[in-house]
C-alpha cells in the first residue's frame, strides 16, 4: 500500500502543470479529502464526512477578510446570507462546512480565533473549519471565497460555483442557485445548472511546491 502511495505522490507531482496545479472537480466526482481531520470553532476536529447529512454536504471555502463575502461601502457581500443558507440546508438535511484556507492570512484576520469570532457575531451554523495548508482546497480545486461545492446522498459532487446571482443586494437576488441545487438534490434530481461561475477572492495559499 506504501508503495503505491508514493508512486501515486510521484506521478501526481508529474501531472501537476505548474500555472494551474489545481483540479478542476466535474459533475459527478466523489468527495474529495473527505477524511482530512479539520479544527472547528467547536474546538472538535470533524472530517467533511462526519458534517455530511442524510442528502448530502454543502461546503463552502470562505474566509474572514474579503469584501465579496463580508461585503464593503458598494456591496453586501454574501456572508449575510449564511445563516438563511445553513437553516436551508437543515431543513433539506444536508450538512454544511464553512472551510477557511486563506492559509498565509492566519494572522491577518483569518486565524482560528478570529473565525471562532465570526462566527458567534455573524450568527453562522454549521462547521467553520480551519483547513491547514490550504490542503482540503487544493484537493477541491477551490479558486475563491466563497467557492461552494454540493454534494449528493451518495457523495458525489452535484453543482459547484456560486451561491446565487447578485453579491451586490440579497434584495435583487434572481436565481438562487445553490437552494435550487439542494431542493433538487434533497428530492433526487440533478442539480440544474449544475454548474455557475464562483465569484470572489483568490484563496491566499500558501506557495504551491513545483517538482522539476
Amino acid at each position: 500500500m506504501l508503495i503505491k502511495l508514493a508512486s501515486l505522490a510521484a506521478f501526481g507531482a508529474l501531472a501537476i502543470m505548474p500555472h494551474d496545479p489545481l483540479p478542476d472537480l466535474s459533475i459527478g466526482t466523489a468527495l474529495p479529502a473527505a477524511d482530512v481531520k479539520m479544527k472547528d470553532v467547536s474546538g472538535k476536529d470533524i472530517t467533511l464526512k462526519d458534517a455530511a447529512g442524510k442528502n448530502g454536504l454543502l461546503v463552502i471555502f470562505s474566509c474572514n477578510t474579503c469584501p465579496f463575502v463580508i461585503g464593503n461601502e458598494d456591496s453586501e457581500g454574501w456572508e449575510g446570507r449564511y445563516p438563511a443558507l445553513a437553516a436551508y440546508t437543515q431543513k433539506h438535511d444536508v450538512g454544511i462546512v464553512f472551510v477557511n484556507s486563506n492559509t498565509t492570512k492566519r494572522d491577518g484576520g483569518d486565524g482560528f480565533a478570529d473565525m471562532q469570532a465570526r462566527y458567534k457575531e455573524k450568527k453562522y451554523a454549521g462547521s467553520y473549519v480551519l483547513d491547514e495548508g490550504n490542503k482540503v482546497a487544493d484537493a477541491f480545486g477551490a479558486r475563491t471565497t466563497p467557492h461552494v461545492f454540493l454534494f449528493d446522498k451518495d457523495g458525489k459532487l452535484a453543482y459547484k460555483g456560486a451561491i446565487d446571482d447578485n453579491v451586490g443586494k440579497a434584495s435583487e437576488v434572481k436565481e438562487r442557485y445553490v437552494e435550487k441545487a439542494i431542493a433538487n438534490v434533497a428530492a433526487g434530481k440533478p442539480a440544474d445548472p449544475a454548474t455557475t461561475r464562483n465569484i470572489g477572492c483568490s484563496i491566499k495559499r500558501a506557495a504551491v511546491p513545483h517538482h522539476h
